[in-house]
């Protein structure tokens, strides 16, 4: 029979571990990526930048799909984050639940705003 030498560590709680670093830094990598290419087509614009040059910058279907990709991995980045700070520094499980929910209403809602002002450019 085996025998077990010291305490046996039982992983639960927010998941920490490879998934959640990945996640941020590749939704981290996303953003930067969509922030350079957005600064560079205003940089290389002719003249102001109006409402006209700012709707052509979104206008074009891939960049619409890439905008998409970077509201959900903004709305994802967000959440592995506060989802580690209420499981980290929040204790009675009721309010940690409750945070979560908010924090997942909040998210959700501001990603349905920015999707439906995408939608109108």
């Amino acid at each position: 029979m085996a025998v077990n030498y010291g305490s046996k560590r039982t992983v639960v709680g927010a998941h920490y571990g490879l998934r959640d670093w990945l996640v941020q830094r590749v939704t981290a990598g996303l953003m930067a990526v969509f922030t350079l290419l957005v600064f560079m087509q205003v940089i290389f614009t002719k003249g102001p930048v109006g409402y006209d040059q700012w709707a052509g910058v979104f206008s074009a279907q891939w960049m619409k799909v890439l905008t998409f990709a970077v509201i959900v991995a903004v709305a994802w980045h967000a959440w592995v984050g506060m989802r580690d700070i209420w499981m980290d520094y929040v204790q009675p499980v009721w309010i940690r639940l409750l945070l979560q929910i908010l924090t997942i209403i909040w998210l959700v809602g501001c990603a349905g705003w920015a999707v439906q002002v995408l939608w109108r450019l």
